[in-house]
């Protein structure tokens, strides 16, 4: 796919008033369409735009123009640029929904805590912020900390869950290459979103009776907890009958 010039609409204003090339060759050239190109000849489009020469910008040459007007079949082609190649536009930060965005801290919350292995430059692409809110949260230094709810950013739509599992997976590759040892909730956590539900919940026993599971209390246990044994009160008092009625007489 061809590159478009820039101040694609300037273009076409000065290949109109300076070429006898055809609505379309320009349309094609400049990405607008056939009708718009016959707008600014007619004076009804483009009104007050200054014409912009792509001869001078180096966007296209002189004889490229001679063989589109020679040719109404000719598609011009932008003037190739040496400094150009291999020159990518850089992806800037994932654009968040103005609806979105006060759930944004919500989700770093999130991450931060039940992905901490993730770095801040993953967190970044994934829910599209800066680091130094991440690094806000991380330390609990955020204004609005006090009143901040971790929520899954999948759920809040600001991620896909795929992208969420190939930063999982990568940070711990990462962390494997460094020699640190996983947890296993960490392992629990590179399942994708299919095994994951696919797979039995299992129960798990509370943490304040861990170590009880294996208690119990049978029929049997009950019995010798009672005891035909178990003396009575006056045992308790080991006085000598009579001893006051003595005492008394003497």
């Amino acid at each position: 796919m061809q590159g478009k010039p820039i101040m694609a609409k300037a273009t076409a204003v000065w290949l109109v008033d300076n070429t006898t090339l055809s609505f379309k060759q320009i349309a094609d050239f400049t990405g607008m369409h056939e009708l718009e190109i016959q707008g600014i000849a007619d004076g009804e489009v483009a009104q007050g735009v200054k014409g912009f020469d792509p001869i001078t910008n180096n966007q296209l040459t002189q004889e490229e123009i001679d063989k589109a007007e020679k040719d109404p079949l000719h598609k011009l082609k932008l003037k190739f640029n040496a400094a150009a190649v291999g020159e990518e536009k850089r992806r800037g930060p994932r654009y968040t929904p103005l609806s979105k965005r006060q759930d944004r801290p919500n989700s770093i919350l999130w991450l931060v805590k039940f992905h901490p292995e993730l770095s801040d430059g993953q967190i970044s692409k994934l829910v599209g912020t800066t680091k130094p809110t991440i690094q806000s949260i991380r330390e609990r230094t955020h204004w609005n900390i006090a009143n901040m709810q971790p929520i899954d950013p999948v759920a809040l739509g600001l991620c896909k869950q795929s992208e969420l599992d190939a930063a999982v997976q990568k940070a711990a590759a990462e962390k494997a290459k460094r020699g640190e040892a996983m947890t296993d909730d960490e392992r629990r956590k590179l399942l994708s979103t299919e095994q994951s539900l696919g797979m039995e919940a299992e129960p798990r026993i509370p943490t304040a009776i861990e170590g009880l599971e294996t208690f119990s209390l049978s029929g049997d246990d009950e019995d010798t907890l009672v005891s035909d044994d178990v003396p009575d009160a006056d045992s308790f008092f080991n006085l000598p009958k009579g001893g006051d009625e003595d005492e008394d007489e003497d």
